[in-house]
């Protein structure tokens, strides 16, 4: 996978995903073999109940970015197990990849629901937020992220894109000026981002 954080105006929209991407574990480096994906169909036939298998099946169709049977694997993990937080999250991801945002909402905002101090949970509904351009709302997620988790650095950067785009250009600089001492190559990033978005 590409570790590389694009440097342009739009650039933010790809480092996002590839952040919730790389938390979820959902992609990896290289796409489930077939022969991997019709064994842990196997599995799922032979033990139908199993909402784990669904999991791992859901998993490796997405390493393949087969999201439309991604999503039906942890719908059928979900629908074994209610309580499954993981399948709520990987439907949040999945639809997210997707760009299919009013989706990725309503499964990463449950998720919420069911932990609303966890701080992967707030960053992730502040992904789709931002992906919406609804940059307060956004924001105001990303803060509560931090708070619960200081050293966050990903919400952080994040929270800075925010405010360079309502405005808040001092801020977004604070947030850089922290961050040449966390991760300078973040930083640099963000200084790109906001020298953009200052033309």
């Amino acid at each position: 996978m590409n570790h590389s954080i694009p440097h342009s105006k739009t650039g933010w929209h790809s480092f996002i995903a590839l952040i919730l991407i790389i938390g979820l574990g959902l992609l990896s480096s290289c796409n489930s073999k077939p022969d991997e994906i019709n064994s842990l169909q196997q599995q799922v036939w032979k033990t139908p109940q199993d909402a784990r298998a669904y999991m791992k099946l859901g998993n490796a169709y997405a390493n393949s970015k087969r999201f439309p049977e991604a999503s039906q694997a942890f719908n059928s993990a979900l629908a074994i197990n209610p309580e499954l937080d993981d399948a709520r999250h990987a439907l949040g991801a999945v639809a997210f990849n997707q760009k299919n945002y009013t989706e990725a909402l309503k499964f990463f905002q449950q998720n919420l629901d069911r932990s609303p101090k966890d701080s992967l949970r707030l960053y992730d509904l502040g992904n789709v937020y931002m992906q919406l351009k609804q940059f307060d709302k956004a924001a105001n997620l990303y803060n509560a992220a931090i708070d619960n988790s200081e050293s966050f650095i990903e919400a952080h950067y994040n929270l800075a894109v925010c405010y360079s785009h309502t405005g808040r250009k001092s801020d977004a600089e604070a947030i850089y000026k922290w961050l040449l001492d966390k991760n300078n190559y973040l930083a640099v990033s963000l200084q790109k981002h906001i020298n953009n978005e200052a033309r």
